[in-house]
């Protein structure tokens, strides 16, 4: 085996402890909130879904500031959001979808949100999930987070993004190929 091979594992294996102790943090930062979970028991889900990890690590690494707020006892699944303060510093100033962006004739940015969410195995907020989000916060008191719009108003042109304003929480809707530098998007994974 070479020491290189063997140098790059342990980074890896090193990163990985690190930012489960950085997830375990937060969690019990929020355990008040989250008794009925333990950690060891989300721990052993991470480390069985490596590719949900490495999920995780892109919404931490675009600013997403990643943390588990709830259990989908449905599914048998843990739902981590997009914690940050702000919407991520990472994923802003870019269109709704890749169909928004491709009809820009002019400064079309390098991709969208739906592309970037999907690139990296994680989903959109929809509405319910950016009002749950919503409160454990406030979040987007200065920026504003792309959501995952209904078809109906997709069709028309239309996307939906919300943000946090004068003590409350808003939806609205603008023309999914705009994009400003304060708009991002936050995401959910389901591990």
């Amino acid at each position: 085996m070479s020491t290189s091979y063997q140098k790059n594992t342990l980074i890896r294996m090193t990163n990985t402890r690190v930012f489960l102790a950085l997830l375990q943090s937060r969690f019990e930062a929020y355990s008040q909130r989250l008794s009925h979970i333990k950690w060891s028991d989300v721990q052993a889900r991470l480390l069985d879904n490596p590719e949900k990890l490495a999920s995780l690590g892109q919404m931490e690494e675009s600013g997403g500031e990643v943390c588990l707020l709830a259990w989908d006892e449905e599914n048998g699944r843990y739902l981590f959001f997009d914690c940050a303060a702000e919407s991520p510093s990472g994923r802003r100033s870019i269109c709704y979808d890749e169909k928004a962006r491709l009809s820009r004739k002019n400064n079309a940015p390098a991709t969208s949100a739906e592309s970037m969410a999907m690139a990296m195995g994680v989903e959109l907020l929809d509405e319910e999930q950016y009002r749950f989000l919503q409160s454990w916060g406030p979040f987007d008191q200065k920026s504003s987070s792309w959501i995952k719009t209904p078809e109906h108003v997709r069709s028309q042109g239309g996307a939906l993004f919300g943000d946090w304003r004068y003590g409350r929480l808003f939806i609205y809707h603008n023309g999914a190929q705009s994009y400003y530098s304060s708009r991002g998007f936050r995401t959910l994974l389901r591990v």
